[in-house]
């Protein structure tokens, strides 16, 4: 027999389908075998191998043995000239397991082999090659000279970083989650030690196959999703202890007295280092957006204060007293952040939609208290209410800012996912009921095809050659790949290719009813909703008059910061008052009865005008203007404006 393959399980029944689905699929053709082992899940793992698997090699344990003593248990029994030790949270392409045969027939002295993985939004994982963690290698890696001297074969080490991503090359250590191992090899070496429950114990391999006279190879020529990779909490006190406990196992069987103090040495430092830098992380992340906002709203308070000072007090002969600035002040902000947090506004991921409910219940309180204060302590209601204003224009525009930074826990996102699904129309019935029952609230945008030839359905929104393109258009925030329609191969590569979209990917396994992606499994226990929100709709276009003559009125308050950012100035003062007056509107369409809503006024801009490289054909620009008719928001109009602010004068 050539390959036997064993995976480990434990309490990851979704994962474990999925990952047993494609290694079946890449064992055609060779003479293989499949091993389970469960560590005592509780979560139905067992049963769905027997049903779904009936082929797979089954073993139960009635104790979670740990990782390395449940591999050597199927390893004994396995008769391949091949090991493959294999994740449960992976997935191979169909071809993984031919070109890694291949490369052990052609190359004898490889004792171990490890591929190319990639996470669940298509990234690259650097523990994809890695060096043996000497002490040197440690000490570069924590202090980060490994990332400011990627390239040297001496900073680089622990990751091996000076191997290109691409390059098939020798390696020291090889990853656990896929490690093809030459049976005469742990022959020779011996099994997983069982003294590392979990983490070190593919290290620990690796280096006693180097030792045994063998070679490891990195081999990127395939790949594989890891989701682990981008799920595990790698900054977690938990992790940080156990995986330099590992170490420290390591460090007392293979370093001499001395190095092996001296590496301890350094675990020690490492793990109070990592802790006090989990804490202050943990500490720095929670009051960063709320002390930025406090800056924010005091600054604009502090100027709206002074200007009516001195524009309006004092020529009364007043001004506002001393402690005004330095208790007042700081108070209306503090009520006002006091009201976002009671209503989510700091609570990642981070909505401008609770966002502005608290701003807004703030304003309230701020009056409500205002109006209960003596006489001599209500200063003005001018700025509280211009603050006011102040307050919403800046954190919503601090937060646009954010998400245009990809900066985490500003997804840029709404409440409402916005969700395209890649395979063909037959799968997609299939894949829809799934979309439609989960309780996330969703927007299913459209099916995207692989054929090359366009296709005459009404849910139809392109070709899968122009995804990237579709995700920015339709703003989609996560795609669904069809496992029946796609290889794995085919869906390793888009991922890999649309990483930087910052679009979330799913995959939708055959003959399944989940979505699984990342370390998120979506079942039918949950349910989906479909919005339909038309411009056409009275509601909308009341909004949308009402959105156009307040953000006229605040740009008018602000005339003398603001007009400066327009090239038009004079055009930019003639289209506010155009618009408070009804005659035209801040975002408008090209043509209005095609997209199925009543006239409206000429606008000034339109909805393609917020993406930066504007050259779309007219097809295209149809269905943008189509998609924002279809799918309005107030939301929408104040990207548009934000984002086209120098163009509002013509």
């Amino acid at each position: 027999m050539k390959l036997s393959v064993v995976i480990v399980n434990y309490n990851v029944c979704a994962f474990l389908e999925q990952a047993l689905a494609s290694a079946q699929r890449a064992m055609s053709g060779i003479d293989g075998e499949i091993f389970v082992v469960d560590n005592n899940s509780a979560d139905n793992s067992v049963r769905m191998v027997r049903e779904k698997f009936p082929d797979v090699i089954l073993i139960e344990n009635r104790d979670n043995v740990g990782f390395s003593k449940a591999n050597n248990q199927a390893i004994r029994q396995a008769r391949g000239e091949y090991i493959l030790l294999l994740n449960p949270d992976t997935v191979v392409e169909e071809d993984t397991f031919g070109k890694c045969v291949a490369f052990m027939d052609k190359h004898p002295e490889c004792g171990a082999l490890g591929v190319k993985m990639v996470d669940g939004n298509g990234r690259f994982l650097p523990e994809s090659k890695r060096g043996i963690p000497y002490p040197s290698s440690a000490f570069y890696k924590l202090f980060g000279l490994s990332r400011l001297f990627p390239r040297s074969s001496r900073f680089g080490a622990y990751h091996a970083t000076y191997v290109g991503e691409d390059q098939t090359a020798e390696v020291e250590v090889l990853s656990g989650a896929f490690m093809f191992l030459r049976l005469e090899a742990l022959d020779k070496v011996g099994l997983l030690d069982e003294d590392y429950f979990m983490y070190g114990e593919d290290i620990d391999l690796s280096y006693r196959i180097l030792k045994g006279g063998y070679k490891n190879y990195y081999f990127p020529e395939t790949r594989i999703i890891h989701y682990k990779g981008e799920s595990t909490k790698k900054g977690s006190l938990n992790y940080v202890y156990v995986f330099y406990k590992a170490m420290q196992i390591f460090a007392r069987k293979h370093f001499s007295s001395g190095n092996a103090k001296v590496f301890n040495f350094f675990i020690n430092v490492a793990i109070w280092f990592r802790a006090s830098l989990a804490a202050l992380k943990r500490i720095v992340g929670k009051l960063l957006l709320p002390a930025a906002d406090f800056a924010l709203i005091f600054t604009g308070f502090l100027g709206v204060s002074k200007y009516w000072e001195h524009a309006v007090l004092a020529h009364r002969g007043s001004s506002f007293p001393e402690y005004y600035y330095y208790a007042v002040l700081p108070g209306y902000v503090l009520l006002w952040q006091l009201s976002v947090l009671l209503n989510g506004g700091y609570r990642q991921p981070y909505s401008r939609k609770r966002l502005n409910r608290g701003v807004i219940i703030g304003a309230a309180v701020v009056l409500a208290v205002y109006a209960l204060m003596p006489e001599s302590m209500r200063f003005s209601r001018a700025v509280v209410v211009m603050g006011a204003m102040w307050t919403i224009i800046s954190v919503n525009f601090m937060r646009y800012v954010c998400e245009k930074l990809h900066v985490r826990g500003f997804s840029g996102r709404s409440s409402s996912r916005r969700i395209a699904i890649v395979g063909s129309p037959a799968e997609l019935v299939r894949v829809l009921q799934i979309v439609r029952s989960m309780n996330e609230q969703a927007e299913f945008i459209g099916l995207v095809t692989t054929g090359e030839e366009p296709l005459d359905h009404d849910l139809y929104i392109g070709n899968a050659s122009n995804l990237e393109e579709l995700i920015a258009v339709y703003r989609v925030a996560e795609i669904v790949f069809c496992g029946h329609d796609l290889s794995s191969g085919q869906i390793i590569a888009w991922m890999s290719r649309l990483q930087h979209t910052q679009a979330d990917f799913k995959i939708a396994p055959e003959d399944s009813l989940l979505l699984i992606g990342g370390s998120s499994i979506f079942s039918l226990e949950d349910r989906y909703t479909l919005p339909a929100n038309l411009l056409g709709d009275r509601r909308n276009l009341r909004r949308k008059r009402v959105f156009d003559v307040l953000s006229s009125l605040a740009m008018l308050l602000l005339l003398p910061a603001d007009i400066w950012f327009v090239k038009d100035k004079g055009g930019f003062v003639r289209n506010m008052f155009a618009v408070i007056s009804g005659k035209r509107t801040w975002v408008g369409l090209r043509d209005c009865g095609k997209n199925g809503v009543p006239s409206l006024p000429q606008g000034v801009l339109f909805p393609d005008d917020i993406y930066s490289n504007n050259s779309f054909s007219k097809e295209m620009v149809d269905r943008i203007e189509e998609l924002y008719a279809r799918d309005y928001s107030v939301g929408n109009d104040f990207r548009i404006m934000v984002k086209s602010f120098s163009r509002l004068g013509r």
